[in-house]
Formats: C-alpha cells, structure tokens, sequence
C-alpha cells in the first residue's frame, strides 16, 4: 500500500518551498523505501528550488540522507528492513563500460527509483538527485542506500551523502593528496572545509585555506586548515605561492565553480601541479587560458564527480573514522531543524552564516 507522509516541494522556479502530502509507492522490483532520519540542506538543492539544475517542476528537495531501510522490493539482496543507510545520488551499475573496467567510481549508468512520488492528486515529483530526502520517508534505488554503522548520529552520517563526501573525495581520490604534499583550497564552504579534513587525514604538510569571509576562514582552521588567505584583500596566488617557497602548491582544489577562481587555481599549482575542480559551474559560465600555459605547467586538471567516491567503499570506511576520533563530521553540523525551518535555512546558507542545516526526523 502506497503512504502518505510529510515532504518539502519547490513548486515552481524561485517560489518559497511548502510543506506538502507525499505520496510513496510501495517498493518495485530493485527499490527500497527509506525512513529518513536526518537530512542536510545543501547548495544544490537550493539551485533546484531557483531553476539551476532544469524545469521540472515540482521538486521533492533533499538528498544528503541517512535513515532505516522500511522495505525492499524484489530482487534486492544487498540491504534489508532495518539496515541503516546513507543515500547515495550515484548507484552504480556494474555493466557499463566503466564499471566493467574496474573504475565503478566513474560509473556512465548510475541509476535511480523507476516508480515516482507524488503529491495526492496525482501530480508527479522529480525527486532532487534521484533521492528526495526532505520527506518521512522517500523511494529510491537499492543501490543508493549504503550500510554504514548504525552507531553514529544519522544528523552526521548524512552529510557523507553529498557535501562532506565531495570535499573529502577531491582530495584523497581525485586529488590523491599524499604524505608531505602542500595543499590549497579555494573556497571554504561544506565542501572545501572537507577538502580541508581530507587533506589533513591524507597527511598533507600545508593546507592553505583561501576565502573572502573570515567567518569560514575560522572555520577552515578548525577543520585542519594550517595557513589563510582572504582573497578579498589578498592576491591569493601570490600568496599560496609566497606560503610554499615560490613555487606553487601540489594540489589546488577550486570549491567555488567560477572561472576566475578556477584561473586563480591554475596558476597557483606547482610545476606538474594538479587543479581539482570540485565546485559547481553553471551552464552559462567560460574558461579561458593561454593553452601554452596549459601545456607548459604540465600537471593534471581535474573534475571530481561526487568525489569519485564508491560509496560502498568510502561511507562504511569514513564513519568509522569517525568513530575512532579521526574525523570530526560533527563540525560540519551548524544547527538542526525541522521540515518547516528549510526556507530559513536556506537564507542562512546564502548569507554564508551556516557550515550545514540539518533537518531531523
């Protein structure tokens, strides 16, 4: 039988978010339904409410998840009712090119739930990142839940869903930052202050943390940022390379998605350096540089896709680092609160005066 449970929509392009009935289907053939227990408000969900992602209208918001498996459908074998989960937005496929050549982290068929939710009279909703996680309870693929340790906080063990995994997997798997390397990241919100974590837990020497608010630049040296820069009043790259003796860092992570920050991280690397980019561009947006430069300074640029996380892999490995005291997910937590507070939230996400909202259940 099919529930009806309370869930945020953006109704329409910029419109204020609403408290709505959702309904959910019982699981299909290979989907899951999932009582969610804790859910982050992320940047990306506020570009679905302004129309950034595309029009299809209206969205059920929220996707960095954690709650308990209520039910399987048939077929699914990997997770059970009862089992704790992480959702992941990328569930991957095991047969497409990519994944038969043992890289499933670049999976090209990630999948989601074929069924749809829907408001009750009948009108469909796109969930936000194929998960839809501002909801009691929400349908999605098998594949996108996770078993993690059902030891940890659900509000920490979320945030691994989206933000805290992209940061961290910039720098341990994109980035493959390493013992002794000095690092720079280039905007400090959830995702680059957990580019910083990943940074320190990979053993990186020097972090540099740039940014233009000097709230997140305290924040970033909680996370395991070593020196700052304030952009706004400092040439950063004249400054990250002043910070490692003229030359550069190793490993530059843009966690802005703009080409002037992206241009900034280019030319702050070292000969042979590597460029991550691990913030999010819009459509519109336009790099240019000399392609003899691109040539001459050699080196890697980068995209990090999720992190190029395999969830099974890094969430299971990442909580219990957690666990043991060795990486502080709980920082990363500014305030919980309820369904009704997520419009509020995302103000304060705009403003810059939260690291992460998150809505418990």
């Amino acid at each position: 039988m099919a529930q009806e449970v309370r869930g945020v929509i953006a109704p329409g392009k910029n419109e204020p978010v609403r408290v709505e009935t959702i309904v959910v289907p019982d699981p299909g053939p290979g989907e899951a339904v999932v009582k969610i227990q804790a859910c982050g408000v992320c940047h990306t969900d506020l570009h679905y409410k302004q129309g950034g992602i595309n029009d299809d209208f209206p969205f059920l918001l929220g996707h960095e998840a954690a709650g308990v498996v209520e039910s399987v459908g048939a077929g699914v074998t990997d997770v059970a009712p009862g089992d704790f989960v992480i959702l992941n937005w990328r569930a991957v496929c095991g047969q497409c090119r990519a994944c038969l050549r043992g890289r499933p982290w670049y999976c090209f068929d990630t999948h989601n739930a074929k069924q749809k939710m829907t408001l009750k009279d009948g009108t469909e909703l796109s969930p936000a990142l194929g998960i839809g996680a501002f909801a009691e309870k929400t349908l999605v693929a098998a594949g996108q839940c996770t078993k993690v340790d059902p030891s940890v906080s659900p509000a920490v063990a979320g945030l691994l869903g989206c933000g805290v995994m992209a940061g961290i997997g910039a720098a341990i798997n994109t980035g493959n930052v390493g013992r002794g390397d000095t690092v720079a990241v280039i905007g400090c919100g959830g995702v680059g202050d957990a580019a910083i974590a990943g940074s320190r837990l990979a053993g990186a020497a020097k972090i540099i943390a740039v940014d233009i608010d000097d709230r997140k630049l305290t924040t970033a040296e909680k996370l395991g940022a070593t020196h700052t820069v304030n952009s706004r009043t400092t040439d950063p790259v004249e400054a990250i390379r002043d910070l490692t003796g003229g030359f550069g860092a190793d490993v530059v992570i843009e966690a802005v998605g703009r080409p002037e920050t992206y241009q900034q991280a280019f030319y702050a690397r070292d000969l042979a350096g590597t460029v991550v980019l691990v913030g999010v561009p819009t459509p519109d947006m336009k790099l240019e540089l000399p392609l003899i430069d691109v040539f001459g300074r050699g080196g890697a640029l980068k995209s990090s896709w999720y992190g190029d996380c395999l969830p099974s892999r890094d969430f299971p490995m990442l909580i219990d680092l957690h666990l043991q005291g060795r990486l502080d997910l709980g920082a990363f937590v500014s305030e919980t609160i309820t369904l009704d507070d997520i419009e509020a939230a995302f103000e304060r996400m705009h403003h810059g005066d939260v690291l992460r909202s998150v809505v418990e259940f």
